[in-house]
């Protein structure tokens, strides 16, 4: 079985391990966090497994193959490269680091140790995302327009990263994963109101090969928690909400046929809708499965096989790479920002 070092058991850490420990191929050796409080809710639910305050310790354990880090966003980078250093698997929680610089060194230690690296976009996994990137491979929407994010609550609000590093960063990965590629441009405006110098709402527009836009609001201050994409297509749209556990995502049979000229508008009603097509609303089955358990099971696989995984250093850094361009935009008031691979 494969030996786990679970870094962080705050909010998410007890849902690693609960995965880890239930699969039969790994087991979580020893848990690891700064707070005596959450170790003895580990004790308590898991007394079989080891705790310690001491991260490093944790990771150098001789029985540990693989490191799991669920702490906060800014402690990602040191963690990982220690535990890449120290020739362990890696999974870490997106992002992958909070900087270019930290990112791309994570890539190289990866390469360089011969280690898997897999990233936590934990929507890569989840089984109607992934029914939507098969209707978009096989161009069930002909070709895409462009795509409406909203990833809004009231709260957690963070304290180390803003509302894009905290939220939009798993709505570029479902749309780098769903495209297929990376953002060229983005044009960002955000304000910070609880925290000084961390935007608490970031509204960002970017551009994707082939004229493909992609606009995100991602906020903790709002009354509403949505989570939900629009995607336009040239002959059908389509809505993924991840609210509903139902019926997660509705496609529309609805396009415009033609194009509007002086000439064919008459400016009547019935003009009008001559030129769009509005058919009926088809729900495409999506077989519901547990994200993270299969990111997890993924995770697993990807060491025992030794190949690379879905969202990998590679994909992680693509998303960093984008993020750091919001950022970029919002401190100078939504001027656009190249992308740069």
């Amino acid at each position: 079985m494969i030996g786990i070092a679970v870094i962080g058991a705050g909010r998410w850490g007890p849902n690693l391990i609960h995965n880890l420990e239930t699969d039969r191929r790994s087991r979580v050796v020893v848990v690891a966090d700064r707070d005596p409080a959450r170790l003895r809710v580990v004790n308590e639910k898991f007394p079989h497994i080891r705790t310690t305050e001491d991260s490093l310790k944790a990771i150098e354990n001789p029985d540990v193959e693989a490191v799991v880090i669920a702490t906060p966003a800014s402690t990602h980078f040191a963690l990982a490269s220690a535990a890449l250093r120290a020739g362990k698997h890696v999974l870490v929680e997106k992002p992958i680091a909070t900087n270019l610089t930290d990112a791309g060194t994570l890539c190289e230690l990866a390469s360089k140790t011969d280690c898997i690296l897999l990233v936590g976009h934990v929507f890569v996994f989840n089984a109607a995302v992934r029914c939507v990137k098969d209707l978009l491979k096989k161009q069930h929407l002909g070709r895409v327009f462009y795509m409406s994010m909203q990833r809004t609550n009231l709260g957690p609000i963070r304290t180390d990263v803003n509302a894009a590093w905290d939220l939009a960063a798993h709505d570029i990965s479902i749309a780098n994963y769903w495209l297929d590629t990376q953002p060229e441009s983005v044009s960002a405006v955000g304000t910070g109101w609880i925290n000084d110098g961390l935007e608490d709402v970031v509204f960002a527009t970017l551009r994707y090969p082939g004229n493909v836009l992609v606009n995100f609001h991602a906020s903790w201050l709002h009354p509403k928690k949505n989570r939900d994409i629009t995607v336009v297509g040239e002959r059908r749209m389509l809505i993924f909400d991840d609210m509903n556990m139902e019926l997660p995502v509705r496609v529309y049979d609805k396009q415009v046929r033609g194009t509007a000229t002086l000439e064919n508008f008459d400016g009547t009603l019935a003009a009008f809708r001559t030129m769009v097509h509005e058919g009926e609303m088809s729900i495409p089955p999506v077989e519901f499965s547990e994200p993270l358990r299969n990111e997890c099971e993924h995770f697993l696989e990807c060491i025992e096989s030794r190949t690379q995984p879905v969202t990998d250093a590679a994909f992680g850094l693509a998303i960093v790479r984008a993020l750091d361009a919001v950022a970029r935009s919002v401190r100078q008031s939504g001027r656009p920002v190249e992308i740069l691979p």
